[in-house]
């Protein structure tokens, strides 16, 4: 990395600082290196897997550590010559055990930090009540936010709901706005809380390096209830809903209801849930003194910037770009069940990859939808992703980004798409597309791999086979029809809401 040149004053840093991002392929880290680039910084990122940062305008501008923040050796390089960094990341889907995970990981970036002689680490948590318990994922962020503060100089941001473009908040309400004409819901969602748009929560990010280490700041816009919240969003896409609050609904069974009628799954709707179970009103005194050129933009005024980037095709990241798991990677080896199709064509490999590399999310898989939308409905009764997740564009695709129940492993335009399957299976499944150049067009060749885990595995995957034969052939088909009729389209760039 080259080095950087510095103008620090009142402990803070104005341009050309060095900063380590972890989380950087995260919904705000995603968002927060572009700009951190923009303002003159040298940005270094700590990724398990650097594929995931193969086709991001910014992934050739910044400086790649590969590890995990329990990896000792990996956190000293990436903080090695660091003089500031993110604490962008938590383990609530990654890890049954987050509360244990996320202690574990602030331990080990505290300890090496300081080693490293880190001067400010900038740390984005989330509110607290000021009455009434917190939630198990409001206690764990206060956790992380304790460590970091104990052993480096830190700024720690508490925010409530963060609302954007893709954001897991932002979708809950939009889905169950959407969806339900007539909603019976728990009376604590006229618990008064303060959301934050996302654009606001980078540009304290962006600022703390200027303003150096500066305790604990809450942040957010004027809070209204959850209720409000919803009957908001209604009103910016003209609808008419009808929210009536009971006295009595459990948090578990209330997050239940929102895995299944909404993309965000059971593990990740329970913290959301029990995040409103108290009022969560954020004092922004020191915020307004700290940062007094950012006023938090109207709840109203985020989320028709977030419905604007949507219908634009606009959205930077999204909140399903973070991994389940550890996540495996399609080996070849024995075991390894193939199902080959290949059908030529005379429309060109980049209007093959075009049409298959838009499948899923809104636009569906072409042929068979209902069939798709079963599938999905029965993952989500037995806890898994579904197909409500869909997709972040409906035609760009990243490594590591989900479409549907799918996780994109590997894609390489104009010429191979593969997706991992996260659906509950007994084994582990991958779809696979190949546009290959051929005399007089192209051929493609689609590919479905099953590794099945144990005799249960088997026999899904022949009891199955007669259904998957017909849908993977006329998809292959439909893949073919399209790419011959469609024309060129032009590519279509990112926004910031």
């Amino acid at each position: 990395m080259v080095p950087a040149t510095l103008s620090r004053g009142g402990g803070g840093y104005a341009w050309g600082v060095r900063v380590l991002v972890t989380g950087a392929t995260g919904y705000v880290g995603g968002r927060l290196v572009p700009r951190l680039l923009e303002r003159g910084h040298q940005v270094r990122v700590l990724v398990r897997d650097e594929t995931r940062l193969a086709g991001r305008p910014w992934a050739g501008r910044v400086e790649v550590v590969r590890g995990s923040l329990e990896d000792e050796e990996a956190l000293r390089r990436a903080l090695e010559g660091a003089e500031a960094a993110y604490y962008l990341v938590h383990a609530m889907l990654s890890e049954k055990a987050f509360q244990e995970a996320e202690r574990r990981q602030a331990e080990a970036f505290a300890r090496v930090g300081r080693e490293a002689g880190l001067g400010h680490v900038v740390y984005l948590g989330g509110l607290l009540p000021k009455e009434g318990k917190p939630s198990p994922h409001l206690r764990s962020r206060a956790q992380v936010g304790e460590i970091l503060r104990a052993n480096l100089p830190a700024t720690e941001f508490r925010a409530g709901p963060v609302i954007g473009s893709g954001s897991a908040s932002f979708e809950m309400v939009r889905y169950l706005t959407e969806r339900l004409p007539v909603m019976v819901a728990p009376r604590w969602v006229l618990n008064p809380v303060s959301p934050i748009a996302v654009r606001d929560v980078l540009a304290y990010l962006v600022l703390a390096l200027e303003r150096g280490p500066s305790g604990v700041v809450e942040i957010g816009a004027e809070p209204l209830s959850f209720k409000a919240m919803m009957e908001t969003y209604a009103e910016v896409r003209g609808l008419k809903r009808v929210i009536l609050p009971v006295p009595v609904l459990a948090p578990r069974l209330a997050a239940l209801w929102v895995g299944l009628v909404t993309p965000i799954p059971n593990r990740l709707a329970l913290p959301l849930v029990e995040g409103i179970l108290h009022p969560l009103v954020a004092d922004t005194a020191r915020a307004r003194a700290l940062f007094p050129e950012v006023s938090p933009i109207p709840y109203r005024k985020a989320v028709e910037l977030a419905l604007e980037r949507i219908a634009l095709g606009e959205v930077e990241t999204r909140w399903s770009g973070a991994l389940y798991g550890r996540g495996f990677r399609l080996e070849d080896r024995e075991g390894l069940i193939r199902e080959v199709r290949a059908l030529h064509t005379k429309a060109s490999p980049e209007a093959l990859f075009r049409s298959f590399a838009s499948l899923g999310g809104e636009r569906g898989w072409l042929v068979w939808n209902w069939a798709w939308a079963l599938r999905g409905f029965l993952d989500r009764l037995l806890g898994g992703p579904g197909l409500r997740r869909g997709r972040r564009h409906p035609t760009e695709l990243l490594p590591g980004e989900a479409v549907d129940f799918w996780r994109v492993e590997a894609v390489e335009p104009p010429r191979l798409l593969r997706l991992r399957a996260e659906m509950r299976l007994p084994g582990r499944a991958w779809l696979e597309w190949e546009a290959r150049e051929a005399e007089g067009g192209s051929l493609l060749v689609q590919t479905a791999y099953f590794e099945p885990k144990g005799l249960t595995g088997f026999l899904y995957w022949w009891a199955l086979y007669p259904i998957h034969r017909r849908i993977f052939s006329d998809l292959a088909r439909a893949i073919v029809r399209e790419a011959e009729a469609q024309a060129e389209a032009p590519p279509r760039g990112g926004g910031a809401g």
